[in-house]
């Protein structure tokens, strides 16, 4: 188990990271929000070691984060971190081999990877040949090929097609059956629904959200409906609590106020209209983001 205990970074005058606490299970894949400058990257410098805290404890285990337990540690950076001259076996190689691996398991793991990402015809390639798709698929290979049992992924569907972004996240997900510990960060919600278990969103270093995904959306004020009937957009704009109307396809999408009021929209609708759908959306983790983040980011 990986533990952050009222973990603090600061600076200069720069409090980069405030009062973090995170308690990550084995077995779970973990996201980690924020706008740029968030402190998400601070945060996976101190637990790899590269940032020593300035307060707080950080723990694997019950036992206090130091070199001894380097090699349990597989780190994808966010930005790209492979020596262009390199073929793909020796930048692998080499960096496999400061994980403590041996030749003969190095051969054996590359080979075994390469195939799973179809790109086995790469492998005495230089990086600087590769695609960006690839390159990042070479990433995530030099991040795992030693069976880590921490797994921090900062940004790793960058330069992805669909089809690689997909088999990225099932060797994630994988990894997770096996028991791993995966902390994530990404820009694109989606993928932290889709994978995530908890969530945590930094503002400027601070806490401002927490907990089990689906809990936290149950939490939150529900106030998209989505109608489909014969309705127009003047009649519905009309109707007590309705701030916006737009049109998907063959639904209207109707947001109102506070979801409090959402059996008033019904009831408006009801005595001369034929309603064939009327379903309250829950908030997406991207509506979530934006109002307590309260600021632009990347996409």
């Amino acid at each position: 188990m990986l533990v952050l205990k009222n973990v603090n970074k600061i600076f200069h005058d720069t409090h980069a990271v405030m009062d973090l606490n995170l308690s990550l299970k084995k077995g779970e894949i973990y996201g980690l929000l924020g706008a740029n400058g968030a402190g998400k990257t601070t945060t996976f410098r101190m637990i790899l070691g590269l940032y020593e805290q300035t307060s707080g404890e950080i723990s694997w285990d019950n036992h206090p984060l130091n070199e001894s337990i380097n090699d349990l540690i597989g780190y994808l950076p966010e930005e790209r971190a492979l020596l262009q001259k390199l073929t793909v076996k020796t930048q692998v190689s080499y960096l496999a081999m400061l994980k403590g691996m041996s030749e003969d398991q190095i051969e054996k793991e590359l080979d075994y990877w390469l195939e799973k990402f179809e790109i086995s015809h790469y492998k005495n390639k230089k990086i600087k040949e590769l695609s960006k798709g690839n390159q990042q698929k070479i990433q995530f290979i030099c991040a795992i090929i030693h069976n880590p049992e921490l797994i921090i992924l900062d940004e790793p569907f960058t330069g992805l097609d669909p089809i690689n972004l997909e088999m990225m996240k099932e060797e994630i997900i994988n990894f997770k059956n096996q028991g791993k510990t995966i902390i994530f960060s990404s820009h694109r919600m989606e993928h932290i629904e889709t994978l995530c278990d908890r969530v945590t969103i930094l503002r400027k270093g601070k806490t401002v959200l927490q907990g089990h995904l689906k809990e936290i959306k149950q939490r939150y004020n529900a106030r998209k409906i989505l109608i489909q009937g014969q309705l127009d957009y003047d009649f519905l704009k009309s109707i007590p609590h309705v701030i916006e109307v737009t049109r998907q396809s063959d639904e209207w999408c109707v947001q109102i106020d506070d979801k409090q009021y959402t059996s008033t929209i019904f009831d408006a609708l009801k005595p001369n209209h034929q309603i064939e759908k009327f379903m309250i959306c829950e908030p997406s983790l991207h509506e979530i983001f934006i109002e307590k983040v309260g600021q632009a980011y990347e996409e």
